[in-house]
């Protein structure tokens, strides 16, 4: 969201970028353009807390909507238009009572925003089994059971069983028009789809290739030591390994992933944050990787992924199949291994395997057998896209996730029109981390 913010303001707009207190503190760390305004309201939550997505939602839904309202009604210049997560609900309701233009943020692939919106109609729960999905528009013929998207609550616990689904919380009205790129037509196109069900959605990504704002957009402190030591690495020959800013796994999940890693006797890189590993310090994490025979593994709390996934030699990505990392790996022609976490990443994944063909999906399986096994076909058979001609293979890869892109979800109620020349608008990024 950071990086639309910032096309924005290289496009002449003023923009005001609303983040909550604690994370606006972690943000100022990293350089942003001059001309991006950056306020903060709070989200009811002590500092020591560890919040987590859904106990961060529901304190700002108590707490932070009166200040959020009186921001909007005594800004400097007239707030035109509100971009917000599409997961804050009732920063999209206090616009419209106000009479300002809403556009709720999905940052997530059109395809899968579209089995959240069918998943209430579906009359089925997530569950690890290959049982055939019929319900999704154009995904009759891949979608399975074990591939619908999962409850953050179960998630946030370190479970892998399936819990309550998710689903967008921002309701949707008749659409007037739909904006897509202009990329041929196909099965689950996603832009038609979206249409069937009345909403109007704009594809807007890949943001981070559009955006000349080149520093990460993450909350967490980049180490980019790291660089140096994919340096001295021969071509391809590093596992990257990152399963993103939510995901909590067990210390028997963390063991399989390490030695399945290790048999592979690739060297990796692993992205590993404190706060990933349940009821094990970061510090015990660290001696069992450094343990690694020869040198061959490096940890780190974040890595700059755009500059990792650029390095020739990282040889593939072990994700958590993200949206944005899934666009990362498309640009830079990196073969993907998904271990999805929750929500839509079980979707992502299983496009990535079946559809996309730009990686291996392996959800549902954290075994030291299978992760070697896998690993060792996306190292072995993966090719980067600079080995398959240039840069065609990049563009057709770009042009596959076009076709499914960042979405934007604007709900037309009784907020004024939107005007061209629109010289002020607020965004919200209430989130703790970026995915």
């Amino acid at each position: 969201m950071l990086h639309f913010a910032t096309a924005l303001v290289d496009a002449g707009v003023q923009v005001t970028f609303l983040h909550t207190e604690h994370n606006l503190r972690r943000l100022a760390q990293a350089p942003l353009p001059p001309r991006l305004r950056l306020l903060s309201i709070p989200d009811g939550l002590p500092d020591d807390h560890p919040r987590s997505f859904l106990e961060l939602l529901e304190s700002m839904c108590t707490t932070s909507s009166a200040t959020y309202r009186s921001l909007l009604l005594s800004a400097d210049a007239p707030v035109t238009c509100v971009v917000a997560d599409g997961t804050m609900q009732f920063t999209i309701d206090i616009a419209e009572e106000l009479g300002i233009p809403a556009l709720a943020f999905a940052m997530h692939g059109a395809c899968s925003y579209l089995a959240l919106l069918y998943m209430p109609k579906l009359g089925e729960s997530p569950f690890p089994a290959d049982d055939p999905v019929c319900g999704v528009p154009g995904m009759e013929g891949f979608l399975r059971r074990r591939d619908l998207p999962r409850g953050l609550y179960y998630a946030e616990q370190g479970h892998k069983t399936p819990g309550c689904s998710s689903s967008p919380r921002s309701p949707l009205v008749p659409a007037r028009h739909v904006h897509s790129y202009s990329t041929p037509p196909r099965p689950w196109s996603n832009q038609r789809s979206l249409t069937l069900r009345r909403a109007q959605a704009i594809a807007i990504g890949p943001l981070h290739a559009r955006s000349r704002f080149a520093a990460s957009a993450s909350l967490w402190q980049e180490d980019d030591g790291c660089m140096a030591w994919l340096d001295g690495h021969e071509d391809r020959s590093v596992v990257y390994v990152s399963l993103g800013s939510r995901a909590v796994i067990t210390h028997e999940q963390f063991t399989e992933f390490l030695s399945g890693l290790v048999a592979t006797g690739y060297a990796f890189l692993w992205a590993l944050r404190p706060d990933m590993v349940q009821m094990t310090s970061s510090t015990l994490l660290r001696e069992a990787i450094g343990a690694v025979e020869g040198g061959k593994a490096r940890v780190v709390e974040w890595a700059p992924q755009r500059d990792v996934l650029q390095h020739q030699a990282v040889g593939c990505f072990l994700t958590h199949a993200g949206w944005n990392s899934n666009l990362e790996c498309a640009m830079e022609g990196v073969p993907m291994v998904c271990w999805p976490f929750f929500s839509e990443q079980q979707i992502n994944s299983r496009f990535v395997g079946a559809v996309w063909r730009t990686g291996l999906d392996m959800k549902d399986v954290c075994d030291r057998g299978v992760v070697e096994r896998t690993v060792r076909e996306a190292m072995d058979h993966g090719v980067r896209r600079d080995q398959r001609g240039g840069p065609s293979y990049g563009a057709a890869v770009e042009a596959e996730c076009r076709g499914a892109g960042v979405v934007v979800v604007v709900r037309v109620g009784a907020a004024r029109p939107l005007h061209q020349g629109a010289q002020h608008q607020v965004l919200l990024k209430p989130r703790t981390n970026e995915d």
